[in-house]
């Protein structure tokens, strides 16, 4: 199979989509693989390693593009690459779908298979191509919100692990999948109080479990929100519902009652966000002042560390890369579930239930389409 990287065009976004040693595992079993120039130099993989991994490094994203039956990308493409895609060919990315309408449209015009990282799901609901970018952005959120604490940065002027005689700043991380623990952790190693809010009473057992009882559990409902976002010196909204929009679980009354010059790092932005004051932002203009609260809203936080999320995101999504080329898509994902449940559209249709309902749309059976596809 033809198969290949483009540069991330979306803005500050370092990652690539495959590493050199990646791409060397392609050609190995018999594929193509073209880089576009400068793909990986953000990451620290430049193109002579591409091409000694047998890669061939093409300067334009439309030859790349071109070239390739299954397109290997980091983010979802942005508008001017949509005009890039065609019929028939896979484009393997994250997606998001249910926060970007106009892409959905965009791939079912032009009736390309789409499946995204993050709705690749397992028999036990683990998101395995999600999970590798949750850790990285879960750990990454508790330094954010330090950073933005600090008087100079618009926040409070706290310090997260306080000093003897002065407490630590208070971190409530709202839900408790790989985001949440994951800035659990490093906000605890910080030294911060930490409470976890989630709707899952036995997820709840496992994380106070999973942390000795180092942290404060509690369920999260209007009383518990009532009680914690008033004392949040670091809000952490971690709330994961796959491939549909996030709910607002935070109201904007319940951000009214932060302190002044708190901070909220919204996580959950790449699907809307779960806190309503939330609004996408950027690298190069990470944060915004509402109701005296900065709000940290990057939707490609791990794009700030992209050669350990390079890393990390490869070593997860190479094997299912490696079955679609190795088998082609219908063979793949009819031997693979968790792969087809990822399928997000396909051939002009809806796939994904979630994505369907967020988009207003009737999602179609994956298996109807793949026998029609056959007999067309």
């Amino acid at each position: 199979m033809n198969i290949g990287v483009s540069k991330e065009i979306k803005e500050h976004e370092y990652r690539v989509a495959a590493t050199p040693g990646g791409v060397a595992t392609l050609v190995r079993r018999g594929h193509k693989v073209a880089v576009q120039a400068g793909a990986g130099a953000a990451s620290g993989f430049p193109d002579q390693e591409y091409a000694a991994a047998g890669a061939a490094v093409l300067e334009a994203a439309a030859t790349v593009y071109e070239f390739a039956e299954l397109v290997l990308k980091v983010k979802e493409p942005l508008p001017e690459e949509y005009g890039l895609l065609r019929d028939g060919q896979i484009l393997f990315t994250y997606l998001h779908l249910a926060g970007v309408p106009g892409l959905a449209d965009a791939l079912l015009a032009r009736n390309v298979v789409a499946i995204g990282y993050e709705t690749v799901e397992k028999e036990d609901g683990s998101l395995p191509l999600l999970t590798p970018m949750s850790e990285v952005a879960g750990r990454l959120a508790p330094q954010i919100g330090a950073h933005y604490l600090e008087r100079m940065n618009g926040g409070r002027g706290v310090l997260l692990s306080g000093v003897p005689g002065v407490p630590p700043a208070d971190v409530v991380i709202v839900g408790a999948g790989t985001v949440g623990v994951n800035a659990a952790r490093i906000a605890l190693g910080l030294g911060a109080l930490v409470t976890v809010l989630d709707v899952r009473p036995e997820r709840l057992v496992q994380v106070d479990q999973i942390f000795d009882g180092r942290l404060v559990t509690l369920a999260s409902n209007a009383q518990f929100l009532e009680t914690a976002l008033p004392r949040a010196d670091v809000l952490i909204g971690a709330v994961y519902v796959t491939g549909a929009r996030t709910p607002h679980v935070v109201s904007e009354d319940l951000v009214r009652t932060m302190k002044q010059g708190s901070v909220i790092v919204d996580v959950a932005i790449d699907q809307g966000g779960c806190i309503a004051t939330s609004r996408p932002t950027t690298h190069a203009e990470p944060t915004f002042l509402k109701h005296g609260v900065v709000h940290y809203c990057v939707t490609n936080i791990p794009g700030i560390v992209p050669r350990t999320s390079t890393y990390a995101l490869t070593n997860a999504t190479l094997p299912y890369a490696v079955a679609i080329a190795d088998k082609g898509f219908t063979r793949a994902v009819s031997e693979d579930p968790a792969l087809a449940r990822g399928v997000n559209v396909a051939w002009g249709g809806v796939i994904h239930p979630a994505v369907a309902e967020s988009l207003g749309q009737t999602h179609r059976d994956l298996s109807g389409l793949l026998a029609a596809h056959k007999r067309s």
